[in-house]
């Protein structure tokens, strides 16, 4: 099993590993300042973490009677029906039941038939609009060619709950493609309504365009649009509230940038604060708290490690974390703050994952303390929570895995 993870992960390294660009030895880069014993641990084989002296903690499959195809999110909506939809990068969206036992998946959308899944494209993201139970809206976020992005509103059927009507999209808005990695592609609604999205920096070794600094073109950022309203003849609205609105030749959607390849982000259901991660380079994986108006530094710094120019960190924003390469960690995915109740021991901390070394992790919402939580050998695509607030991790291979926590005997 171990000789086919690793053949598998090699055919799938363009799609996310950090360095997608080019293969270059692991190895630390020196530069671990914030890097802690515990993220250090050079145990590649473990199988779980022990975060106190009581328990560890474990992941197993969730739903052992489904199967999927290559998923990458997990999303509930808050309309009373505790339902899971995963979107699977080849183009559906499913939804199920969420009981451990439930042996069928409906499709929710099938986008297979408008679909360029080339390296890191496909179907990439989706997110349910707050008032979903009412207005049935639901944003996806895809690749119908290898040049551009859309991010789509479908509305549900009328006559089926499981299925959206395939004649209601409405393109609301659309990103050019450089390359067909670094897309991004994670919606999500915050606590303002707002929907935000997260943009990679259009691919290509280094971000030669220099996109993530450049904030004349929507690539490199935290976009944040209204969909309630439009303007402008457009199918949504900037709120007037976002940072750059009204700078010359600065986009006014963009919330944050300097952004490499954000890949996940999620708001904290409980302070409201928003946490992506930052895919990188080729030495560092960062987690960034996203602030409005920030600059997250690429590629001027690939975390805090310069990169390119004169290494002048003046008014940027560091990363609450990061860490190097070693021990097979090579591909960040980020994660989201713990809010359920059935793991203690993860309560309040931001949970994330590494897509290439399958290690998860619980990170202090400081940043000051990351301790391993499992040695999954997962290929970490995704984090998600049901209507419970409990925490699931897509495996691109196929399963969903939810987390067990063992009392120490």
């Amino acid at each position: 099993m171990k000789l086919y993870r690793l053949t598998f992960i090699a055919l799938l390294a363009l799609f996310f590993a950090c360095n997608s660009d080019t293969i270059e030895p692991i190895g630390d880069d020196g530069q671990d300042s914030q890097q802690d014993d515990s993220n250090d641990d050079g145990d590649d084989g473990v199988d779980d973490g022990i975060l106190n002296e009581t328990v560890t903690v474990s992941v197993v499959n969730a739903f052992e009677n489904l199967a999927f195809t290559q998923p990458l999110d997990l999303q509930s909506p808050n309309d009373g029906t505790d339902r899971i939809f995963v979107a699977e990068k080849t183009g559906r969206i499913r939804v199920f039941e969420n009981d451990p036992n439930v042996t069928s998946a409906d499709t929710y959308l099938d986008l297979s038939g408008n679909l360029s899944t080339t390296s890191e494209q496909g179907l990439i993201g989706f997110a349910f609009h707050p008032d979903y139970a009412s207005n049935g809206y639901v944003y996806v976020c895809y690749n119908p060619s290898t040049g551009v992005s859309n991010i789509s509103r479908f509305t549900v059927s009328q006559s089926n709950a499981n299925a959206v009507d395939p004649g209601s999209e409405v393109l609301i808005i659309q990103i050019s493609q450089p390359d067909t990695n670094h897309n991004g592609g994670q919606l999500a609604f915050g606590p303002d309504g707002y929907l935000y999205i997260s943009s990679g920096d259009g691919g290509g070794a280094g971000d030669t365009d220099n996109n993530s600094q450049t904030r004349s073109n929507l690539l490199g950022n935290i976009l944040r649009i209204d969909v309630d309203n439009t303007e402008n003849g457009l199918n949504y609205a900037i709120p007037l509230s976002n940072p750059f609105v009204g700078e010359n030749g600065v986009r006014g959607e963009i919330y944050a940038y300097g952004l490499r390849n954000p890949w996940r982000m999620s708001f904290d259901s409980e302070s409201g604060s928003l946490w992506a991660a930052d895919v990188g380079q080729g030495a560092r994986e960062e987690i960034d708290v996203i602030v409005s108006g920030g600059n997250y530094g690429w590629k001027l710094f690939e975390g805090t490690s310069c990169f390119s120019g004169d290494c002048n960190d003046s008014g940027l924003t560091p990363p609450i974390y990061e860490y190097g390469h070693d021990n097979g960690d090579r591909s960040v995915t980020g994660g989201t703050v713990y809010r359920g109740d059935e793991i203690s021991s993860l309560k309040g901390k931001y949970i994330y994952g590494d897509y290439v070394s399958g290690r998860i992790w619980a990170l202090e919402t400081d940043g000051s303390t990351n301790q391993l939580v499992t040695g999954s050998r997962l290929s970490v695509s995704a984090f998600g929570v049901d209507s419970n607030k409990e925490l699931y991790v897509c495996d691109l291979v196929g399963g969903i895995y939810k987390f067990v926590e063992t009392p120490i005997q």
